[in-house]
């Protein structure tokens, strides 16, 4: 997000803070016991934590808490298995992401989206989201997040039985570490094509 807010892919770093104090704001005190309840599992609590800083952000209508409670409301759903929920928390971060162009949010988000559509068993919206991911790691030139979001396309092609289509996103991921001298890396993962090729036939 711009301006003054904390983009939301900063949460689970902020969440690794050591002890500190109580904020002053009750709103954004709500929203910290609500990570923490979320850190302890107490998904109860963390639910009604985060539903309160939500109020509190609408009635200041400031945007960037609006978005990080919703952010932090999905996760809490998507831990209850309830994806529907997870879902709709997610898309109004989005909303709110998408307008103040914060990509980095964006990409954060769509992690989550793409578990949310996986658990609702929509593979096609969740290889969308993927590719979509892909892009924009590939217009950042960022390897390593690209290697991650290939192996969750590899995962959803396994989880239909493509086994070729699994087989050639292997190949790929293989030739990107090869590129980059990891030939541990590009063995097993040319390994793996292999196998699900002989498997496919």
């Amino acid at each position: 997000m711009v301006g003054n807010i904390q983009p939301m892919a900063d949460i689970k770093k902020a969440g690794q803070k050591e002890e500190k104090k109580r904020s002053s704001d009750p709103v954004q005190a709500e929203y910290e016991d609500g990570m923490e309840f979320l850190r302890d599992n107490d998904l109860a609590q963390a639910a009604a934590a985060f539903h309160n800083a939500l109020r509190g952000f609408e009635e200041r209508k400031y945007q960037d808490g609006i978005a990080n409670a919703s952010n932090q409301l999905g996760n809490v759903c998507l831990e209850k298995g309830e994806f529907e929920k997870a879902k709709e928390h997610y898309m109004r971060a989005w909303e709110i992401c998408d307008r103040f162009d914060d990509p980095m949010s964006l990409l954060a988000l769509s992690n989550q989206l793409v578990v949310v559509h996986r658990g609702l068993n929509d593979n096609a919206k969740a290889l969308e989201i993927c590719f979509d991911m892909l892009e924009t790691h590939n217009l950042n030139n960022n390897p390593q997040d690209t290697v991650a979001t290939m192996e969750i396309i590899a995962d959803i092609y396994l989880s239909q039985d493509e086994k070729t289509k699994a087989a050639d996103t292997y190949r790929t991921i293989a030739s990107i570490h090869k590129n980059f001298n990891h030939k541990t890396s590009a063995g097993k993962f040319l390994a793996r094509a292999s196998e699900l090729e002989t498997e496919a036939k």
